[in-house]
C-alpha cells in the first residue's frame, strides 16, 4: 500500500504537471466502490472537474487532494494498489517493465484528465483492486482538512511536525494499551505510517513492535519520536525512491522473506525475523529490538495459567484489550448505538489495512541503477 512517502511523491508530480493548468477534458467510469462508497458518482466527479483550473494539491498521511478554481475538490486515497499515472512521466515508486503499463489510456483507469495547454498533460487514476476512494468535498480549499475523511484522521508527521512533538507522543502512548506497531498503523492516531514505515521506525528506535505502547520509558519515547521524523523526512526527501534509501535501512534487506535458502539479514549479519502484529507482517531484528516490557503474548500466557477454562468473560476481555484502538473505538460506538452504521472513514480503514502476504523480492525503485 502506498504510504506517506509514496503519497508525497505523487503530490510532487501533481504539483509539477497539473497545478496551474485547466482541465479541458475529463472522463470518469463509474465504480460503485471507488466512487459510490464515499457518496460520489463518476458523473458528479466529471462535472465538478471539467473546465476548471487545478490551483493546488496537498496531503495528509495516505490521503491527497487536488484543489480546483472553485469547489468541490477531489480528495483521494489509493487503497492497497491504486496510483495516479501521468503520461510520459515517471510517477511510479517502483520499476515496471510490463508492456501493459506503457499503454494509454492505462488498464483499470477510473478517471482520465487532459489539460488544455500544448503539449497537453494527461493523467489517470488506476486501481485494479478497487480499494481506493475518490470523493468530492464541497468547501473552501483551505478548509479541506476540517471535513471527512481528513478530520477523523490523526496529524501528519511531516505536514504537522509541530503537533507531532515529543510531548504529544508521550501523551498519546500513555493513553493507549496496544502493541506499539498497531498504534502506529492506526490512522486515527497518526496519519500516513503504514507497514514498511512502521517497521523502519521501530527498528531505528530499537523498540519491539509487540511491546505495549504505555510501557515505553522516556528514553524510548524520545527515540521513537526521533525515528518517526527521521524515517519520514528521509524517505520523502528522495521522493520514496527506494534505491536512494540509506543502505543500512531495514527496508533494503527485508524483502528476502519466502526466498528459499536466502534468509533475510542485514549487512552486519543480524537476522531479520517476521511476526504478525496488528494484523500485519512485521519485520523485526531481535538483536536490536528487544522487549523491555510486557507484550500481548506474555500477558496471554500469564492469564491462561491463572484463569479457569470456563471463565469465558475474562478471556474475551483480554482479547479485546489487545485489539487495536481503532477496533475498540468502533466496537464501543456500535454497542452504544446499535442501529447506527460505522462511520465511512472507519470502514475504509479496515479495508485498507487488511492483512496481505509479504512481498517476495525487493521492491524496485523507479530509477535505473548505475
Amino acid at each position: 500500500m502506498p504510504e506517506l512517502a509514496e503519497i508525497h511523491r505523487i503530490v510532487h508530480f501533481i504539483r509539477e504537471h497539473l497545478v496551474g493548468k485547466t482541465l479541458s477534458k475529463v472522463q470518469a467510469q463509474h465504480d460503485d466502490i471507488i466512487f459510490g462508497k464515499v457518496g460520489t458518482s463518476a458523473a458528479e466527479f466529471q462535472k465538478a472537474m471539467q473546465g476548471k483550473k487545478v490551483v493546488g494539491t496537498g496531503q495528509q498521511g495516505k490521503y491527497f487532494w487536488i484543489t480546483m478554481s472553485s469547489p468541490p475538490h477531489a480528495v483521494m486515497h489509493f487503497g492497497m494498489a491504486g496510483w495516479l499515472k501521468i503520461k510520459d512521466a515517471d510517477t511510479y515508486y517502483y520499476r515496471t517493465d510490463k508492456p501493459a503499463d506503457q499503454e494509454w489510456p492505462p488498464k483499470y483507469w477510473k478517471f482520465l484528465l487532459e489539460t488544455s495547454d500544448e503539449p497537453k498533460t494527461e493523467a489517470a487514476f488506476v486501481d485494479a483492486r478497487r480499494l481506493g476512494r475518490i470523493r468530492l468535498v464541497d468547501c473552501p480549499a483551505d478548509e479541506i482538512r476540517n471535513h471527512t475523511p481528513l478530520k477523523e484522521n490523526g496529524p501528519d508527521p511531516v505536514t504537522d511536525k509541530d503537533i507531532v512533538n515529543q510531548a504529544w507522543l508521550t501523551e498519546k502512548l500513555g493513553k493507549k494499551k496496544v502493541p506499539i506497531k498497531a498504534l502506529l498503523l492506526d490512522q486515527a492516531n497518526i496519519s500516513g505510517i503504514g507497514n514498511w514505515m512502521g517497521d523502519e521506525i521501530l527498528y531505528h528506535a530499537k523498540i519491539h513492535p509487540e511491546q505495549y505502547s504505555n510501557t515505553l520509558n522516556d528514553d524510548q519515547i524520545k527515540a521513537l519520536h526521533s525515528a518517526i521524523h527521521y524515517v519520514c523526512s528521509t524517505s520523502i526527501g528522495v521522493l520514496a525512491d527506494s534505491e536512494k534509501f540509506p543502505e543500512h535501512w531495514l527496508f533494503k534487506h527485508r524483502w528476502g522473506k519466502g526466498k528459499k535458502n536466502q534468509p533475510a539479514v542485514l549487512p552486519n549479519g543480524d537476522k531479520i525475523t517476521f511476526l504478525t502484529v496488528g494484523g500485519r507482517t512485521s519485520a523485526v531484528v531481535p538483536t536490536v529490538q528487544k522487549k523491555t516490557g510486557p507484550v500481548a503474548k506474555d500477558i496471554d500466557e500469564d492469564v491462561a495459567k491463572s484463569t479457569p477454562a470456563n471463565s469465558k468473560r475474562k478471556r474475551v476481555a483480554l482479547k479485546k484489550e489487545s485489539d487495536s484502538e481503532a477496533e475498540e473505538t468502533t466496537q464501543t460506538k456500535k454497542r452504544e448505538t446499535p442501529k447506527q452504521k460505522k462511520p465511512t472513514v472507519k470502514s475504509e480503514y479496515f479495508e485498507e489495512e487488511k492483512p496481505k502476504p509479504a512481498v517476495v523480492g525487493r521492491r524496485r525503485s523507479t530509477r535505473t541503477s548505475k
